[in-house]
């Protein structure tokens, strides 16, 4: 996704299909525990068992048809898929190991790495941890604190792209400068709504800093993917790699710090980490921008950058239309 679309809109985009893809999750379980799995176990007369397997059928189908359109219907970047630039000496041939490593030397993606942490790694973190929370803390049922706590994941069908867009937004007034800006900012707000949540015994408020507090946590994801195509763009299929590892990095360290401690310090701890990161931004140099006083505009991306073919040939000529008429007092004759 941050290759397809050209860097102007790199934030939008990828933002609102990520967020969807969130989205999904809970769909997915609609649909398959609400509409295929009743719909199949009616036709096979009540075998729970032969249902639910022929009903993992249909989303196999989807992603096969969603692949399929994807090869057909898109390109690889903006100027056109992978084989017609080679073809043109546009793009060269790196293989994996080097953009690995070319992805993994690079400070920039580290950073990239503990933000996403603090920000996806939060919202899985938040996914597991929040009914439980809600049912001790409130003394809620099973059902109504999973009700309360879903409400987390329903800010994706706006916040992330929200974020990508404001982040596409910054880009074009401030470049890189508001880029960063913007994924501090949403750190920061994200980070004091983690330790007002710990503090709160009134419900409503609770489920009100909780919304805030998740709105900021995708907008955050959507802002990291509007910087990673910039970190070093002929390996940013690497690089994005790294960065979303990063996510399910955070969930498992976040996982073990509700598990070892009571859940106010665990959001205590959690909140500070996610301060912490915000900071982290100050660290970040693109190169070519390492002012972050450039705009975003002037930096090409070398996947979708197009040339015309060069030749080894001199065809510098002048034209007639090119030759001035002599000076009068020039001692060349016309």
């Amino acid at each position: 996704m941050s290759i397809m679309f050209t860097k102007e809109v790199v934030g939008t985009a990828n933002a609102t299909t990520a967020g969807w893809g969130n989205l999904g999750g809970g769909v997915t379980q609609i649909l398959m525990g609400s509409i295929c799995f009743p719909l199949f176990r009616y036709l096979y007369g009540g075998d729970r068992n032969k249902a639910w397997r022929t009903a993992c059928i249909v989303p196999a189908i989807m992603g096969l048809l969603t692949g399929i359109g994807v090869l057909k219907l898109t390109d690889d970047t903006p100027n056109g898929n992978f084989a017609k630039l080679k073809k043109q000496g546009v793009m060269g041939n790196v293989s994996m190991s080097q953009s690995f490593i070319l992805g993994a030397v690079n400070l920039n993606t580290w950073f990239l790495f503990v933000q996403y942490a603090c920000c996806f790694g939060v919202e899985i973190t938040m996914n597991n941890a929040a009914a439980l929370y809600f049912k001790d803390t409130f003394d809620m049922t099973t059902e109504s604190a999973a009700l309360v706590a879903a409400v987390f994941g329903w800010m994706n069908l706006f916040a992330r792209g929200v974020g990508g867009y404001i982040s596409d937004v910054f880009n074009a007034r401030m470049g890189m400068k508001g880029r960063l800006l913007w994924q501090s900012i949403c750190l920061a707000i994200e980070g004091a709504m983690v330790l007002i949540f710990a503090q709160i015994k009134v419900l409503w408020v609770a489920i009100f800093v909780m919304v805030i507090f998740s709105t900021f946590v995708q907008a955050c994801e959507g802002s990291s993917f509007g910087i990673v195509p910039y970190i070093n763009p002929p390996v940013t299929g690497s690089i994005s790699g790294i960065v979303g590892a990063g996510g399910n990095v955070g969930a498992i360290a976040f996982g073990f710090c509700f598990r070892q401690m009571s859940a106010k310090s665990a959001f205590m701890t959690m909140g500070s980490i996610i301060l912490f990161s915000a900071a982290l931004s100050v660290c970040v140099r693109i190169p070519a921008i390492n002012e972050l006083d450039v705009k975003g505009d002037d930096l090409e991306l070398a996947t979708t950058e197009v040339k015309p073919p060069t030749t080894n040939a001199d065809t510098s000529f002048t034209t007639a239309d090119e030759v001035s008429e002599p000076d009068a007092n020039s001692p060349m004759k016309p």
